[in-house]
């Protein structure tokens, strides 16, 4: 992901305090420049995963959530999120009362409710509650 992309993003989800990234990968930067923002920020992720400085990891798996996790988290999100892990992805925040916001992978469609927003050069879609 590029710089001008991250920026867009970060200030999209700086506007909430705690939010959790959904499968973030070897691409911490969003969620590291939340962190630098001042927000709680939890990554998670399937395999064990390098975090930056003020990111809490925690390897977790969406589609079977332990629920806790997800409490008192403002927004759960995951970037380049698969058609098959957006419904997990909108239980979890759903299951915590957050926003749930996604981007997909190049053409993959947003398989859920969701409202398309423009942010930089991306889409990022808010799952409807």
């Amino acid at each position: 992901m590029n710089t001008e992309s991250n920026a867009g993003l970060v200030d999209r989800l700086a506007r909430y305090d705690e939010v959790v990234e959904v499968g973030v990968g070897n691409r911490p930067s969003v969620a590291a420049g939340l962190a630098e923002r001042g927000c709680s920020v939890t990554a998670t992720d399937i395999y064990d995963r390098e975090s930056p400085e003020g990111v809490r990891f925690v390897r977790d798996d969406v589609t079977d959530p332990a629920g806790s996790l997800y409490r008192g988290a403002d927004a759960v999100y995951a970037l380049n999120c698969p058609p098959e892990l957006q419904r997990p992805l909108v239980e979890a925040a759903r299951g915590a009362d957050a926003d749930c916001l996604f981007t997909t992978l190049g053409g993959d469609p947003a398989v859920v409710e969701a409202t398309p927003e423009t942010v930089g050069n991306q889409t990022v879609f808010r799952a409807k509650p």
